[in-house]
């Protein structure tokens, strides 16, 4: 074999190479993007409501955004609140839409990262009792047994119990594992006030709803947190962020919002939860475990 076809096999054998060096600089983030799209992502709900109530609310709205970014979303939830902050603490969910709490504390570790809340909106707790009941202000509750969701329900629970501390009002909390069961035992006389929010107040069963009234209103802090753990592609994260962010922009999307008491969804960065992380560790964790 002469010089001349060596070189020649030489320069073939390198402009091969460098052809398929191109290729694959082409084709692996096609072939990322359609592993992307093949995989279930789980969204796990907090359970605020029944599972049935929340998947009757979410199941359609996971189906518009997974239509609109071409994520396969899978809706999941807990059967209580407590069993949902396990989960997260084991990083069982892709994606999830957490209590502020929550967020702070479980960005910690596994790692889960805000990239949306809801829009125009902070966080209240609402301690409610019936309409009918000669219950006028917060001192009324001295010494009374009071329904809440869960321990570590930020704006239901922690809001309301840390409020009625400051005041020197005693009380005794007892949780009843949802918004919707803390409301019916109001409605049943079991108990003369319970902790909520007003979106899942207005979002209860309108006989429920009608016979409630709410006592006192706590102030506003940076809302849930729709957060990505952090084995999610980014990728992924921008595609559902972008969907969340339009749906406000079509008929569909705004009424699946209204279903949700939510005008829209935003931008969200880490810090704007600072507000709920200034109330200090120790308080928060005095709340949970008295």
């Amino acid at each position: 074999m002469n010089i001349l076809t060596k070189r020649r096999r030489a320069f073939i054998l390198k402009i091969n190479s460098i052809f398929f060096v191109l290729l694959l600089i082409i084709l692996t983030p096609l072939a990322q993007a359609e592993s992307d799209n093949a995989k279930v992502y789980t969204f796990g709900i907090v359970p605020q409501q029944s599972a049935t109530r929340l998947a009757r609310l979410w199941v359609p709205v996971l189906n518009y955004l997974g239509g609109k970014s071409g994520i396969d979303l899978r809706f999941k939830t807990a059967p209580n609140i407590p069993t949902f902050e396990k989960r997260l603490a084991a990083g069982e969910y892709d994606l999830a839409y957490m209590n502020p709490y929550h967020y702070t504390l479980f960005h910690q570790s596994p790692g889960y990262v805000a990239f949306a809340h809801a829009a125009n909106k902070q966080i209240k707790g609402i301690l409610v009792v019936r309409k009918d009941s000669p219950i006028q202000d917060l001192e009324a509750l001295a010494g009374q047994t009071l329904a809440f969701p869960a321990p570590a329900a930020f704006a239901a629970s922690m809001l309301p119990r840390a409020q009625l501390s400051k005041l020197g009002i005693a009380i005794q909390p007892n949780y009843v594992s949802s918004h919707d069961s803390v409301y019916r035992g109001v409605v049943k006389g079991i108990y003369p006030a319970g902790g909520g929010v007003m979106r899942t107040l207005l979002s209860v069963a309108p006989e429920i709803r009608d016979q409630l009234r709410v006592l006192w209103t706590t102030e506003g802090y940076t809302p849930h947190a729709f957060a990505a753990h952090p084995a999610v592609p980014i990728g992924v994260v921008d595609r559902l962020q972008q969907a969340m962010l339009n749906m406000k922009n079509d008929s569909e999307g705004l009424q699946l919002l209204k279903n949700l008491s939510m005008e829209g969804f935003t931008f969200a960065h880490d810090s704007e939860w600072d507000d709920v992380r200034g109330l200090g560790t120790q308080l928060l964790d005095q709340l949970i475990n008295p």
